[in-house]
């Protein structure tokens, strides 16, 4: 059985840890993700206060097995505020298993608590991530386009 909870300011630490394996899941472009700063992405998380969201998938024992981030901003095309899903993980033994599912479900319920017009995600568009895509149209989210990024010097 699986529980998602808010994560806590004392679960950030968790927080980053299932990310930092997220982004070794996705080595192969080291230039994204080079040099993760710890201590300035606490810095960073503690400055976004209520406009960063976390959530974790928890085992009945307590561990941490899946995270999802969501970060508030505003468009015009959107319609006003909404949220991007910045990062989905969970550990490998327990996907396939509703955990996606479940963390979505709780960015779409923080969502509609927050009044967002809509929730974006950017998902790799390389052939060896299709069954992520698959993932996310199966959770009702809508291809809509390759998304680009000026890089950091």
């Amino acid at each position: 059985m699986i529980r998602i909870a808010p994560a806590t300011p004392g679960d950030r630490e968790k927080v980053l840890a299932l990310v930092e394996r997220l982004l070794r899941e996705l080595e192969d472009r080291p230039e994204e993700f080079a040099g993760l700063d710890r201590e300035k992405t606490l810095h960073d998380l503690e400055a976004a206060q209520e406009r960063f969201a976390a959530f974790l998938a928890h085992t009945l024992e307590g561990d941490a097995v899946g995270v999802v981030t969501l970060v508030e901003t505003f468009a015009i095309y959107a319609g006003g505020r909404y949220g991007v899903i910045d990062e989905l993980y969970v550990e490998p033994e327990y996907r396939a298993q509703g955990v996606g599912r479940l963390l979505i479900d709780a960015a779409k319920e923080h969502g509609r608590q927050r009044g967002w017009a809509r929730i974006e995600v950017t998902a790799p568009a390389e052939e060896r991530w299709a069954a992520t895509v698959d993932f996310y149209k199966r959770q009702g989210f809508i291809f809509t386009g390759p998304k680009l990024r000026f890089p950091r010097s």
